[in-house]
């Protein structure tokens, strides 16, 4: 079987916010082989680039568009198609965007695979160790901790028993810091899981800080509180803080990854697969039960990422919670028509070949923004 046609989508919602949020828009990449079967991936940068990557022209052996390379090759050999990806691209490559479109690819043939061998992705895996699995809401902070209140409500009336709120406006004061995690916990209920994603705003030491302050309020972790480039500061705050540190969402790839793993530099590693893909983020997770802490998936994306997340979590009897975006946008829930979200407070694992999803076309056509093919 060989590779014969690479289709890169750009789709965007009608009405793009200011906001840090992966839902507004996105980059679908379609596979198709010789004998009929088309694999779905996605990527998580932005979309532009990431065609980019993908359609650029042959410069020379180690900068080389990633099309090029692909056309021929027989899609059920992944961890060869990474290596020779990997090496092509290693003057743009190797630990950001590059290796970002790299896992979009990676997630696509492993749908090929499901596919081709009529199984669910999870068990080409090694096999889905649960079912289901405890999702926890997935959402930005209200303006204040009155806003943030009313939002833990609202989604702890639809079944949630956990819930992450991050990023903006956090870091703007530590009055604001405080008045946001009170917030949120009063609106959740004491007995609910609550995790805060600062979203990378400060320094070793006010982090700590922080830290110290919000476990008062039982907070489960502490997400991002650190630039996503500061290993060392990371391991300084891991083994000072008194509540768990989480982080990860940023790396692309193994090589990575690797350096946080090393260092025991997280108590729980999050990782994306529309960032990582399937080949890498199998190794990844192993490395992290190695050392014995734990892994989480981060997505804040599609229901493609959605499912691509669950079949490789699924595989890991340390999974303890999933990271569900409740964000309301088009993309999130009418891409596929499976509905990939909580009920009552828990995620179904997909059973179906491949991926086990499908894409609504007319919704695909409806928000395309550009294609390329070849």
């Amino acid at each position: 079987m060989k590779i014969t046609e690479v289709i890169c989508q750009i789709l965007r919602i009608n009405a793009v916010e200011q906001k840090t949020a992966g839902t507004q828009d996105t980059l679908i990449i379609r596979i198709r082989t010789n004998e009929g079967f088309e694999g779905i991936g996605e990527a998580d940068a932005s979309p532009e680039i990431l065609k980019a990557i993908i359609d650029a022209p042959f410069s020379h052996n180690i900068a080389c568009g990633l099309r090029k390379l692909l056309l021929g090759l027989d899609p059920l050999e992944a961890d060869l198609i990474r290596e020779k990806l990997y090496r092509a691209t290693m003057y743009f490559g190797r630990r950001a965007v590059g290796v970002a479109a790299m896992a979009g690819i990676d997630m696509a043939l492993w749908d090929i695979k499901g596919k081709y061998f009529k199984q669910p992705i999870h068990r080409l895996l090694g096999g889905k160790r649960h079912d289901e699995i405890p999702a926890y809401a997935s959402i930005l902070f209200g303006k204040n901790g009155a806003e943030t209140k009313e939002i833990a409500k609202r989604w702890r009336t639809t079944g949630y028993r956990a819930i992450k709120f991050g990023w903006e406006p956090m870091g703007e004061s530590e009055a604001l810091d405080i008045e946001l995690v009170a917030g949120a916990r009063e609106g959740f209920g004491a007995d609910g899981t609550l995790l805060i994603d600062a979203g990378c705003v400060w320094d070793a030491r006010t982090a700590l800080q922080r830290a110290i302050q919000f476990k008062a309020y039982n907070i489960a972790w502490l997400e991002e509180p650190l630039a996503q480039d500061d290993i060392d500061g990371y391991v300084w705050l891991r083994d000072r803080s008194p509540v768990p540190i989480a982080a990860g969402e940023g790396e692309c790839g193994r090589a990575a990854f690797r350096p946080w793993i090393d260092r025991h530099a997280l108590d729980v590693y999050q990782i994306d697969l529309a960032r990582n893909g399937f080949t890498d983020s199998l190794y990844i997770g192993q490395r992290v039960d190695e050392i014995g802490a734990r892994v989480c998936n981060h997505c804040y994306k599609t229901p493609i990422s959605v499912a691509a997340c669950l079949h490789w979590l699924s595989t890991f009897k340390s999974a303890f919670l999933f990271e569900d975006c409740v964000e309301d946008s088009p993309l999130r829930h009418e891409l596929t028509h499976e509905r990939m979200q909580a009920v009552n407070g828990t995620i179904t694992v997909p059973d179906g070949v491949g991926l086990g999803i499908t894409l609504n076309e007319d919704f695909v056509r409806a928000h395309l923004v550009s294609e390329s093919t070849a």
